[in-house]
């Protein structure tokens, strides 16, 4: 498998966000819906300023990819398990009178030999119609959610969003952005990573590769692995192998003025686990800042742990105790190429990248134009 890039260049899955009780104009509506290899996820939500407000949302483990890397098919159970939760999603968006969409599928969907047959059964069976979105866009999608996150001290930037079946870096250099303007130039990358010329400061993507490594597929790949330490270390050397041509990964990089946002269920459980908390709370992990050190003594821990006792850290639990290892393992690899104190937690992803450049399209939101 050899990584995708442009030419010239969680752990808690079942949390649902409660719906507010009064109904919004039907109107006023957008959702974005991301089915990966591992998750189903969507999101109902109004612009609301410069963001938006969530409506109603699902968030479902269908572990769509299962088999996929051994077979190159999607199995017939995982598709009934997808097209279970989808019904669902299906019965959200018609309550609300949802009338702007995008519904969208990546990796598994992307490699699957079946793809285009799975695709036709769900809008037979649920009325919904999903979009393959390619690398770059996925790329581009999590980058654009990251925004509200990217300090205006940055000069230097690494988005990265580990999925289930692939993970997206994106370098993005924000020097000759003034340092104000540098949150809203990485939300006008939703037009592209190399847009027209714009009269508004712009940021420049240095390059962007996405390496068909995630959680659930680099755990397939060292299955037969015994050792836990050993299976860990594997995994973490095969990522670095795949980041050899990303054109950035050669340099040093100086710690100040270099930002990494992480958006993944990865990211997202390493940061509960710092905190300690016995029950997740989005409030407290969104935009929480690390540094390497930190996540190096959490990914020990889980080491120390070993697979049981990860199965009973209510963290991570018994369905993903794997994964957060192979996360984990792809997490290390990027700080050992790129050591920062500034790694940025982002609970948000595909989705929130979907509504933002919805809204950005319908020039709904404020403080733009993006």
């Amino acid at each position: 498998m050899t990584p995708r890039r442009s030419k010239g260049a969680g752990a808690f899955p079942k949390v649902v966000e409660t719906p507010v009780p009064a109904r919004p104009d039907s109107d006023a509506l957008y959702a974005a819906l991301d089915l990966g290899t591992n998750s189903c996820r969507m999101l109902i939500a109004q612009p609301k300023g410069s963001g938006f407000h969530v409506v109603d949302s699902f968030s479902k483990s269908v572990q769509l990819g299962t088999g996929l890397e051994r077979t190159g098919r999607l199995s017939r159970s995982s598709m009934s398990r997808t097209i279970q939760a989808l019904r669902i999603c299906q019965q959200k968006l018609k309550r609300n009178r949802v009338k702007r969409m995008r519904l969208v599928t990546t990796e598994a969907c992307r490699r699957a030999k079946n793809a285009r047959e799975f695709i036709r059964q769900v809008k037979r069976e649920t009325g919904l119609l999903l979009e393959i979105i390619q690398p770059e866009e996925e790329a581009r999608l999590a980058v654009i959610s990251c925004a509200p996150l990217v300090s205006t001290k940055t000069e230097q930037l690494l988005v990265v969003d580990i999925g289930g079946g692939s993970t997206e870096l994106v370098w993005i250099d924000l020097s000759s952005v003034p340092k104000r303007d540098r949150p809203a130039a990485i939300m006008r990358l939703h037009a592209g990573f190399h847009p027209a010329h714009s009269p508004f400061p712009s940021a420049k993507v240095v390059d962007w590769i996405s390496v068909p490594l995630g959680v659930a597929t680099l755990r397939d790949q060292f299955n037969d692995v015994e050792d836990d330490s050993a299976r860990f270390a594997l995994m973490s050397w095969y990522f670095e192998e795949h980041l050899a041509d990303f054109a950035p990964y050669k340099d040093e990089q100086a710690r100040d003025g270099f930002q990494i946002v992480g958006t993944s269920g990865t990211v997202t459980t390493v940061a509960a686990s710092h905190l300690g908390l016995k029950r997740y709370d989005r409030t407290k992990v969104d935009g929480l800042r690390m540094t390497s050190d930190q996540i190096d003594k959490v990914i020990r821990g889980y080491l120390d742990l070993g697979p049981q006792g990860r199965r009973r850290d209510p963290r991570i639990g018994e369905d993903r105790q794997a994964l957060i290892m192979s996360g984990s393992a792809i997490l290390q690899a990027l700080l050992r190429c790129w050591p920062t104190d500034r790694l940025s937690v982002a609970d948000r992803g595909l989705r929130e990248g979907l509504l933002y450049a919805q809204m950005s399209a319908d020039g709904v939101l404020e403080d733009g134009p993006f």
